[in-house]
């Protein structure tokens, strides 16, 4: 893809002799997102067509409300949140603790994931948490410039990491805490943890995953119950591991009306607005969980393929972002964002090909929900910012350098 181009209002002198202008704007970086939301919003206005409890004007609103966080966000200098690592870990808390208060908390499908003040629409802080956790994982990492080989910061640093992730749960929402944790990863990674205690990071996690379903089988035998995982993250885990004998009418529905939508699709799909799945509401929380689906019955292979063409170019962009920050600080930023991105397109298509097991992450700028929507777009001016700085950054040293 071509570099972009800068745009720039034409300076002027205020009283105090500072220059202000517009940062620079990354012309294939919005081309792609545009033409990705775009195509969101064509094959949500289709999932939601059927459906009475969404409302596709509410996504419209999230797109523009997303517009204007992401022009904010852009503007601002990113660099100026690189030390205040401990206030984002509070907002963390607060963020994805404040469903369990009374009143405002929402419980739906045994998670209390959601708030609800007055008439404004219900919120998911976990969701607005992302971007805090992000910024909170790049701060602390940040300050290690690529060389974390202390065992006692490493310790340190994973211990504050886990913390949203330990709070998330309280709700639960699996999903989510899943994303924090890849989030984490990333951070750790980029951030030059040595090898070798990602690799028993790596261990001691399988470890405690094993842990986990051990104790839940002692303590259903003794007191009948499981106590650590829910009845359904068990069922979803089992017919992930065999599906052949998955119960239709149970956990194992939800993955075969998926793949029959997908494989319905063929090469063209059955053409827009047309799909039976969702429209005879036989595919579940389509316009949400299982909206890839819709777009695989609809249009087909080649509608997947735009979607996954414009997925690459904007993973792509991303990777030239973060090779063009002017410091370590945007670069775990970005890293993390693309990390995040390519987490949740991987595990909500593999759940609907049987490849991943099935959870509640949604397809970024697909799926429905507006503070999906709203955070996305924050992520992208996050994005946008870096690159504006790591611009002005290089012009600044070419300056320079030719005087």
């Amino acid at each position: 893809m071509p570099e972009v181009s800068n745009l720039h209002t034409s300076p002027s002198e205020g009283s105090s002799g500072r220059r202000f202008s517009l940062p620079p704007i990354n012309v294939p970086f919005l081309v792609v997102v545009g033409l990705l939301v775009l195509y969101g919003l064509i094959v949500v206005y289709s999932a939601v067509s059927t459906e009475d409890k969404y409302n596709f004007m509410q996504q419209v609103g999230g797109v523009a409300v997303g517009l204007i966080v992401m022009a904010v966000i852009w503007v601002f200098d990113y660099r100026r949140l690189s030390d205040y690592a401990m206030l984002f870990l509070g907002i963390n808390v607060v963020l994805i603790l404040s469903p369990h208060l009374p009143i405002v908390g929402v419980t739906t499908m045994g998670a209390t994931s959601w708030v609800k003040v007055g008439p404004l629409p219900q919120l998911q802080p976990g969701e607005f948490a992302k971007i805090t956790v992000i910024l909170f994982d790049a701060a602390v990492m940040a300050k290690y410039q690529g060389r974390l080989h202390d065992p006692s910061e490493y310790l340190k640093a994973v211990g504050l990491m886990l913390i949203p992730f330990l709070c998330i749960m309280t709700q639960p929402d699996l999903g989510t805490g899943l994303v924090y944790l890849f989030i984490s990863a990333v951070a750790l990674v980029v951030g030059g943890a040595r090898p070798k205690y990602l690799l028993i990071s790596l261990g001691v996690a399988v470890a405690l995953i094993a842990a986990v379903f051990v104790v839940d089988e002692l303590w259903k035998s003794s007191h009948g119950e499981y106590v650590l995982l829910k009845q359904y993250q068990r069922n979803r885990l089992l017919v992930f591991m065999n599906q052949d004998s998955a119960d239709l009418s149970d956990e194992g529905y939800n993955l075969k009306q998926a793949m029959i939508a997908i494989g319905s699709g063929g090469l063209t799909g059955q053409g827009y607005m047309q799909g039976s799945q969702h429209a005879l509401h036989i595919l579940p929380e389509a316009p949400t969980d299982f909206i890839f689906c819709v777009l695989a019955e609809e249009l087909g292979f080649f509608g997947v393929l735009v979607l996954l063409a414009l997925y690459i170019a904007l993973v792509i962009i991303g990777f030239r972002i973060a090779s063009a920050s002017s410091d370590m600080f945007g670069l775990l930023i970005v890293m993390c964002i693309i990390g995040m991105w390519l987490f949740q397109i991987l595990e909500n298509i593999g759940m609907t090909c049987g490849l991943m097991p099935i959870t509640g992450i949604p397809l970024p700028f697909m799926s429905y929900g507006s503070s999906f929507m709203v955070v996305n777009f924050a992520l992208l001016g996050l994005m946008g910012s870096v690159w504006a700085r790591g611009k002005e950054s290089a012009k600044k040293a070419a300056y320079a350098t030719s005087r």
